[in-house]
């Protein structure tokens, strides 16, 4: 399969090469050059060879499973908690996009590294390591690997939410979290993950809000009524924010909701 798919990848590259070099850099007017048609058959020779097509069928499904890897990785860790908490932080402080979308993105995902570190090393020593070393085969890799996440998932997921999908599935009540499928499981901790970012979201909103409405109150008291609140209430915000140390308390709180 590799010498085959290799010859067809450096066949189309000399075919790409080909038709650039054939565009005419005097004249656009000289006649098109015509190019032999190629057959190119990239996993084998057809029925001759069906072991080599499985292949290159299974690197196009790895190649698929590799763009959804974003979402794995949203979906299955503490990203999306944190991140959403992040961003609750900024917008309650009224500074627009400060801190950038890349510094919120960038702070969540050295967070989501720092609390997946334990689960990351059981994986890798479980499952990554077993199988690359070929003790254990893919299949038994994946169920190794799914526990430790499938744990932590688990964990932090609420019975409500897990009981919905389980009822919306139509599957039979689990008796121990190991019957509990990935499809369940993996939105269940979603939804959950959700209720608690927004839990938090709304308790970091509270000071700022109190800000807001004596600063909205003390303009009307004093009859300037076409400033708007806003640009006054956010100076005093961003000193409240300074003098608790806003972002360690925000930090902290993210870390220790995982423990």
């Amino acid at each position: 399969m590799t010498g085959s798919f290799t010859r067809g990848f450096l066949l189309i590259i000399l075919l790409s090469l080909m038709a650039i070099t054939i565009i005419p850099t005097e004249s656009f007017a000289q006649p098109p050059v015509q190019i032999p048609e190629v057959n190119l058959q990239i996993g084998g020779e057809g029925e001759e060879d069906p072991e080599s097509l499985v292949g290159f069928l299974q690197l196009l499904l790895i190649i698929a499973l590799l763009t959804l890897a974003p979402a794995f990785v949203i979906l299955t860790t503490s990203f999306t908690r944190i991140v959403i908490v992040l961003s609750f932080t900024r917008n309650a402080m009224a500074t627009q996009q400060i801190p950038p979308n890349q510094v919120l993105v960038g702070l969540a995902l050295f967070l989501t590294f720092f609390v997946m570190q334990p689960i990351l090393l059981e994986i890798n020593e479980t499952a990554v390591q077993p199988y690359i070393e070929g003790e254990i085969d893919q299949e038994t890799a994946f169920e190794l690997g799914a526990e430790p996440l499938r744990g932590f998932m688990y964990y932090h997921t609420r019975e409500n939410d897990l009981a919905l999908f389980v009822d919306m599935s139509g599957m039979e009540q689990p008796e121990t979290q190991d019957d509990v499928p990935l499809h369940v499981l993996v939105p269940a901790f979603v939804i959950s993950e959700l209720k608690t970012a927004f839990q938090m979201g709304f308790m970091l909103y509270v000071p700022f809000l109190i800000i807001d409405m004596v600063v909205a109150s003390t303009l009307m008291s004093m009859g300037m009524f076409m400033l708007p609140p806003v640009i006054v209430s956010m100076p005093f915000k961003l000193l409240l924010f300074i003098l608790v140390d806003g972002w360690h308390l925000v930090v902290r709180s993210l870390l220790e909701s995982f423990n």
